[in-house]
């Protein structure tokens, strides 16, 4: 019964993930299994889960940081469109349904497309989340219940982070040193708000790259690629 309720919890947070009616272009069982290429998460016993409790304790030093401690609050939210806020400083564009139509679509296919590498590793696993480890609160109050029951390996967020930071690159390579830089933080606002652990975060851009190599490969994402640079170099100038 325990695992009954707790799945239908995980489905409660994962299937809301379609925006704008997007659909994901590849399912999670056409997707590389991560059971199949990921380690398991840390024992508790060993050196890097000692490393994983060091890096929480390293997460509430940064919310000291009130600069980044809002940035990370502000990284929870869990939607396209914070997704594309993110990316759009370093792009020099604003991302939107109704500025970029193109790029957007192209970026909410990819992310609800990318969402399906961590379902079965969330669900494999169900791992326990560090605040409820350490009983201690989050910086995200509001998400606590929600997820206290939902597998905290690999990070779903950062899964999304990664995804975006490595397709805003192959759109605009010009800024790939600012775009990354975001999708790093993204992973560490994570660790920060006392989500995840450190090798959550790190299986998160695991799988994000895997995901993004694997839509690749599908036809249907290189033609929403093509439009969506097509869009950017025509809104920057390029041509």
């Amino acid at each position: 019964m325990k695992q009954i309720l707790r799945y239908a919890l995980f489905l409660a947070f994962f299937l809301p993930l379609c925006a704008a009616g997007q659909e994901p272009l590849i399912t999670k069982e056409e997707m590389p299994n991560a059971v199949n290429f990921l380690p398991a998460p840390p024992d508790t016993t060993s050196a890097a889960f000692a490393y994983d409790k060091a890096q929480y304790h390293w997460g509430l030093e940064q919310r000291k940081d009130s600069v980044r401690c809002a940035i990370a609050v502000a990284d929870a939210e869990w939607t396209i469109d914070n997704i594309c806020r993110i990316f759009s400083e370093p792009l020099g564009l604003t991302i939107s349904m109704e500025t970029t139509p193109a790029i957007y679509e192209m970026i909410s296919t990819a992310i609800v497309t990318v969402d399906e590498v961590g379902t079965l590793p969330k669900a494999h696993y169900m791992r326990t989340r560090p605040y409820v480890f350490f009983s201690e609160p989050t910086i995200v109050p509001g998400d606590e219940e929600d997820l206290r029951h939902n597998g905290s390996y690999p990070s779903g967020h950062t899964i999304r982070g990664w995804s975006g930071a490595l397709v805003f690159t192959e759109l605009a390579p010009e800024h790939a040193d600012a775009i990354m830089a975001v999708g790093y933080r993204y992973g560490e606002s994570r660790v920060i708000a006392g989500y995840h652990w450190q090798s959550d975060v790190d299986a998160g851009r695991l799988c994000a790259s895997v995901a993004v190599a694997r839509m690749h490969a599908d036809a249907r994402f290189q033609k929403l690629m093509e439009a969506a640079r097509e869009e950017y170099n025509k809104l920057t100038g390029k041509r």
